[in-house]
């Protein structure tokens, strides 16, 4: 086997944990990071690819464990918002204002437009690991969930997975700049939506007092 290969960055702490269980700390990681356990999944998926780079690591393999541990993941978070979220949601939500109204709403905006969320949500930390579970909860086709989920993990490990095989020593300022961008779009997403319900209840009080 080849000698060690010095990760860059903020990759560097996950060497020994590669070093000693390989493909599957890849997999354990990741399985557990997609039904909300906070672990470094992504960066776990980076560190290994730029291993595979130097050599230490297949690159196929970390490919394919990478999807099989993020689909499978995300389904264990999707059946335990589906099957225990929703109970859980309406009997906690008094607290924070969620009726079952309320919830029976956002279950048809996720109804009509899941698959989208689904499969950017995959790029976005924090939307990445309750994916499944929200797509549960808010009552999502399995099978709907089930394809746009592996369309997302596919997209997801294969940009990762070829970023840190082909840029190795660079990964870390490409990294850098990837999650910079998300969090503009992410803002900006949370802007739009906020424009969005302002406009909303801007219109209903205006009927209200046309009528």
């Amino acid at each position: 086997m080849s000698a060690p290969v010095p990760l860059p960055g903020f990759l560097a702490t996950l060497a020994p944990l590669l070093d000693h269980w390989g493909y599957a700390a890849v997999g354990f990681l990741l399985f557990v990071e997609d039904f909300g356990v906070p672990t470094p999944g992504e960066t776990v998926l980076i560190a290994a690819s730029v291993y595979a780079g130097a050599g230490r690591l297949n690159i196929v393999a970390v490919g394919l464990i990478g999807l099989a541990a993020a689909v499978l993941g995300d389904n264990l978070g999707y059946g335990i918002g589906r099957f225990g979220g929703r109970n859980l949601a309406l009997r906690f939500g008094r607290y924070v204002f969620l009726t079952e109204a309320r919830l029976a709403k956002t279950e048809a905006f996720f109804t009509r437009h899941g698959g989208k969320i689904v499969t950017v949500a995959r790029f976005i930390e924090g939307l990445r690991q309750a994916n499944g579970i929200i797509a549960g909860i808010t009552g999502m086709p399995w099978l709907r969930f089930l394809a746009f989920n592996a369309l997302g993990a596919a997209l997801w490990v294969g940009t990762w997975t070829c970023l840190g095989y082909l840029a190795g020593n660079h990964i870390t300022t490409i990294y850098d700049q990837i999650n910079r961008y998300a969090l503009y779009l992410l803002a900006a997403a949370a802007l739009l939506v906020a424009a969005l319900i302002i406009r909303r209840r801007y219109r209903r009080r205006a009927a209200a007092g046309g009528k």
